[in-house]
């Protein structure tokens, strides 16, 4: 049958108005799958962490020994925690810029007997919008091995790192530097704690031992690092004159400069020279004005440096305004093919007194016990005698205490002290007048407010010095005078186990005072005056108090432990 006129077109019109099918997602199996599978893992987890916290231990210091404190020393064991008093580090991350790590919490329980440490591993969440998802720059996250020495490259590598302390080259400190720091430049105008104090051509040389105990010229010295050094020197008479090293202005011709990379010179001045001789006799010339060159006289080198004492005086702002050296020289015959150098330098401030430390930094057993004061508005320790120590009453061979006024004992650590005096009282003697004589024979005429806690606490660390606590012990009446003065050091080892540091926590001072009652005219009355100093050691661990055992009150037969007695 034929077809009906315009079937055909009718019939393409209905598809047309037939709605299109759904859109369907591309298969995946047609993505790359490398991709895919990249993009899966990230969905599924975080990135794997680059360091194992349970692992790092920064207080970890001493190698196969214990760390005082160190919760996370791996050496430590459990005898060793029950010893600890708190975790100085309780929280152990691995990047503190990471939006998520597991982090190491450290803690003591000192309920326990004895006291446990706690370890727990936590997940931490940075809660900073700016936080690092993935570290994936795989540059930074390890370090190049260094060159292992060899017969081959030893040498080289002698050359390179052996010349200089901390392995830096000489050339490291050329001061030629225009190029690379324009004048723009935002440089420190003063110097800080261990930067190498620069001089014109390069910086301030202390010769020390370095690979060996031959002498390396290209050790610098470090502002405030006071340092004492002692090396081997090679000589020959003959060209005595020609080594550099022998003569004092190897020491002296180049000037400091007042603060880095400036144009302000200090001139290095000669304080003093000492001629040795060759049986070791020293003798302090009275002028320093001309200097001494080595020269060869009679088959003796004459005037060759043996020693050298630099004294740098520096502001509070970390400049440098005077240089002084003291030499030693000394004679070397022929027979002799080295020589032993001695280098030392000091750092003072300028106005102040240099003060003789107790100990580095813990102190030492028989050194005075440092103090001082601190003024009215001011953030800086003051010296409170001459020597900057802790004093008491010095006994005196009559005994009198009104004689003994002024005469002052310095406290030495550790060692405990007591001292005294007698007063004769009489009846025409004041109470008050009395009274203050006393505490000023007691206290001395300014007696200090803080005391070092290390034997070299720095003045200006005012958080390194302990306050003393002055308590008054007295009775209730008109009049009442001094009669004793107890001082209490408390101290503690600090750091190591091994090499514990002596620290002084507390210092407490008490004044006792007692009743002075009216004396008949033409009677008298002597009463003892005492002053006393006692060291405590407050690191010991006190011992457990353990309940007392059950016991059983019974009587066994004569033969219950037969064959043994």
């Amino acid at each position: 049958m034929a077809a009906a006129p315009g079937s055909g077109a009718f019939f393409i019109l209905i598809l047309l108005l037939l709605p299109p099918p759904p859109l369907r997602a591309e298969d995946p199996a047609t993505e790359p799958a490398d991709i895919r599978d990249d993009a899966q893992a990230r969905v599924r987890s975080a990135p794997a962490p680059i360091t194992d916290v349970a692992r790092l231990c920064v207080c970890d210091l001493l190698v196969a020994q214990c760390d005082v404190s160190c919760c996370c020393d791996p050496d430590c064991s459990a005898e060793d925690f029950s010893l600890f008093t708190a975790c100085s580090v309780p929280l152990v991350i691995g990047d503190s810029q990471l939006c998520s790590q597991k982090a190491a919490v450290y803690s003591l329980d000192v309920e326990a007997n004895p006291p446990e440490r706690i370890f727990k591993l936590i997940d931490q969440v940075n809660p900073s919008i700016f936080c690092i998802h993935a570290t994936n720059y795989k540059q930074a996250l390890y370090l190049k091995s260094p060159e292992i020495p060899t017969p081959e490259n030893f040498d080289q590598l002698l050359d390179k790192f052996g010349g200089a302390t901390f392995s830096a080259e000489p050339d490291s400190w050329d001061l030629d530097t225009d190029a690379q720091n324009p004048p723009d430049a935002n440089e420190t105008s003063r110097y800080e704690y261990g930067v190498p104090v620069q001089t014109e051509d390069a910086f301030l040389r202390l010769p020390s031992p370095v690979v060996s105990s031959w002498c390396s010229d290209a050790n610098p010295a470090g502002f405030l690092v006071n340092q004492a050094t002692k090396c081997i020197r090679s000589v020959s008479v003959e060209k005595c004159d020609s080594i550099q090293a022998l003569s004092m202005l190897f020491y002296t011709n180049s000037s400091i400069l007042a603060v880095p990379k400036s144009s302000q010179m200090v001139n290095i001045t000669v304080q003093s020279i000492v001629v040795q001789s060759l049986n070791g006799m020293r003798t302090l010339l009275s002028s320093s004005d001309v200097l001494r060159l080595p020269m060869v006289l009679d088959g003796l080198c004459i005037n060759a440096v043996f020693g050298v004492n630099y004294h740098i005086t520096h502001t509070d702002t970390g400049e440098i305004i005077e240089a002084a050296a003291a030499f030693v020289l000394g004679a070397i015959s022929k027979e002799t093919l080295s020589i032993e150098q001695s280098f030392e330098i000091s750092f003072t401030q300028e106005n102040t007194q240099p003060v003789p430390l107790s100990g580095n930094p813990g102190y030492v057993v028989g050194l005075p016990v440092r103090a001082g004061f601190q003024p009215q508005g001011s953030g800086i320790i003051q010296s409170s005698n001459t020597h900057s120590q802790l004093t008491i009453l010095h006994s005196t061979s009559s005994q009198d205490c009104l004689a003994a006024q002024g005469a002052r004992a310095p406290v030495l650590f550790g060692y405990n002290m007591i001292s005294g005096c007698k007063l004769r009282i009489t009846a025409a003697m004041k109470c008050q007048p009395l009274a203050q004589t006393l505490l000023d024979v007691l206290k001395g005429q300014s007696f200090p407010e803080y005391v070092a806690s290390f034997g070299n606490s720095q003045a200006q660390n005012v958080l390194d010095w302990v306050p003393i606590t002055q308590l008054l012990i007295s009775e209730q009446s008109s009049c009442q005078i001094p009669v004793s003065l107890g001082i209490e050091v408390k101290w503690t080892k600090y750091g190591s186990l091994v090499n514990p540091q002596a620290r002084i926590v507390n210092v407490t001072a008490t004044v006792t005072t007692t009743t002075l009652k009216q004396l008949p005219s033409g009677r008298e009355r002597i009463i003892p005056i005492t002053s006393s100093v006692v060291f405590t050691d407050i690191s010991s661990p006190a011992e457990p108090s353990y309940k007392a055992w059950p016991t059983i009150d019974i009587k066994l037969p004569f033969d219950f432990f037969y064959p043994f007695v």
